[in-house]
């Protein structure tokens, strides 16, 4: 259980610390974020929960101008605390709640032809698409430069709720009402019915 989060658009940054206070209920044990600012995807990460986070790092910081298009990740760790979220270069980013491989990493490339600097299963998500993994547990934000967009396979839950000017992801639609949001729809399968794609 982790939590995924998505603005893109014009947000009071008050706002934004609530969604990522609010999310932490779904992992303490690491905080990431990337966002697009001077033409690039920046990433922080750390082993954080989120309000700690949050204190460390100024969102303020990660807006371009008075709009922002980022990603964020509240971890919860089943087993260390390497390899935290979001996994990201320089043009992209991902964030994912969910399972793409049980498989130990060390046979990631054996089995799917894949090469991976993690064992973070979600790096698997960063180098392919959602639909080469069909029988996966799937709840995914990315960042594409400066566009954001998401997907779900029905299999971990995921919320979107529309500002007049911002666009807002969230795992749940408690965090969402909690953070003071409302109108807030279930995302359903690859966010079709949003017309949203990845």
């Amino acid at each position: 259980m982790c939590a995924v989060i998505g603005i893109s658009g014009k947000i009071q940054k008050e706002l934004l610390i609530k969604i990522f206070l609010e999310s932490q209920i779904r992992g303490r044990h690491a905080t990431g974020v990337s966002f697009f600012k001077s033409g690039r995807v920046h990433t922080i990460k750390e082993p954080l929960p989120s309000f700690h986070f949050i204190q460390k790092h100024d969102p303020s910081d990660w807006y371009e101008g008075n709009t922002i298009t980022m990603i964020g990740h509240c971890r919860y760790s089943t087993s260390d605390l390497e390899y935290n979220q979001p996994i990201a270069d320089d043009n992209r980013s991902v964030v994912h709640n969910g399972v793409i491989s049980q498989e130990m990493p060390d046979h990631w490339k054996q089995l799917y032809n894949i090469d991976c600097e993690t064992k973070n299963d979600t790096e698997l998500l960063f180098h392919s698409t959602p639909d080469d993994w069909p029988d996966a547990s799937i709840a995914a934000v990315f960042l594409d430069k400066n566009k954001m967009t998401w997907t779900r396979n029905g299999k971990r839950p995921l919320w979107f709720t529309k500002l007049e000017e911002c666009d807002i992801i969230t795992s749940t639609e408690d965090i969402a009402i909690r953070s003071g949001l409302s109108g807030s729809v279930k995302i359903e399968y690859n966010g079709k019915d949003l017309q949203n794609d990845y």
